[in-house]
């Protein structure tokens, strides 16, 4: 038996790239899927329903594609609600789907911020406030000890990135609701991690260098398979990972990275000496680097 046989997964975004990588993963662990994604361009513009169904048609009876846009309540109500009335049941849903609308802060278009937090972050919000009423419902009955919600993130989101202020915030917020849906779910039993992922992408194609270090970077991401990112998700996806929730994962080909989260790595205490000489004397040797994720993540990838 498949470690996920019987089980039913939404995955949004999952027409392409990591998102179909992903997919296709998890039907071939056995589980049934909805392929959520409208088809639309990197930028969110435009639509081809055809992306979904074509992959559907092509994975067989335990897929159904769902091809409106997850960027409101009742669409995204009505993906969950497709995987319901399709295959019985909820058990998965990995929020993958996201676009992309890079500007530099002075040079932002408000109407663009607000496209990608609608499909990157309230999108992500909108498929959850309908799924996770259905998995504590179950988790009273036979699939009990079961549910599993993985958000997929970006290092933009907490190195940041030149121009990517939408992005970037997205996937930051992102991390915040997995925290807080892993403690909100964990009574029921059903886990929510996040995973960076590092894979040739149409948003690893869409990067425009700004230095050598970025430059290596989308070099060694552009030959970095998405079938890794698939592996991990899967993993905690599976039956044997119920105790593994609001983690932050990272993934590169062979290299799997646990990333730590925001939490204390100094302290002052003000005494008489003032503010400024407390920082100055306990916290600015701790002060972080302003570098991107992509100079950060420049070394090439074991593949």
């Amino acid at each position: 038996m498949s470690t996920l046989e019987g089980r039913v997964a939404v995955v949004t975004g999952a027409g392409r790239g990591i998102g179909r990588a992903i997919a296709e993963f998890l039907h071939a662990e056995g589980a049934a899927l909805v392929i959520a994604d409208n088809g639309t361009a990197i930028d969110g513009n435009g639509a081809d329903p055809r992306i979904a169904q074509d992959l559907a048609a092509r994975l067989g009876a335990r897929a159904a594609a769902y091809t409106e846009s997850i960027a409101s309540p009742s669409a995204a109500a009505a993906a969950v609600a497709l995987a319901v009335e399709r295959f019985g049941a909820i058990d998965i849903v990995v929020n993958n789907a996201a676009i992309l609308r890079d500007q530099l802060v002075f040079k932002s278009d408000p109407l663009a911020w607000e496209a990608v937090v609608r499909t990157n972050l309230s999108g992500a919000f909108y498929v959850l406030s309908a799924a996770t009423p259905i998995l504590r419902e179950q988790a009273k009955g036979a699939r009990a000890g079961w549910g599993r919600i993985v958000n997929i993130v970006s290092t933009a989101g907490f190195y940041g990135n030149y121009g990517q202020s939408s992005y970037a915030a997205t996937k930051a917020g992102l991390l915040g609701l997995t925290r807080c849906v892993a403690l909100d779910m964990a009574r029921s039993r059903v886990t929510c991690n996040a995973v960076a992922p590092f894979a040739a992408t149409r948003v690893t194609e869409s990067i425009k260098p700004q230095n050598d270090a970025q430059a290596n970077y989308k070099a060694g991401a552009l030959k970095v398979p998405a079938r890794a990112v698939a592996e991990l998700v899967a993993w905690l996806c599976a039956p044997a990972q119920g105790q593994v929730s609001g983690q932050l994962f990272g993934v590169r080909a062979k290299e799997v990275f646990l990333f730590t989260q925001p939490r204390p790595i100094a302290r002052a205490v003000i005494g008489a000496q003032g503010l400024a000489a407390a920082i100055e004397q306990n916290l600015k040797a701790h002060y972080l680097p302003l570098e991107t994720d992509l100079e950060v993540f420049g070394t090439p990838p074991v593949l």
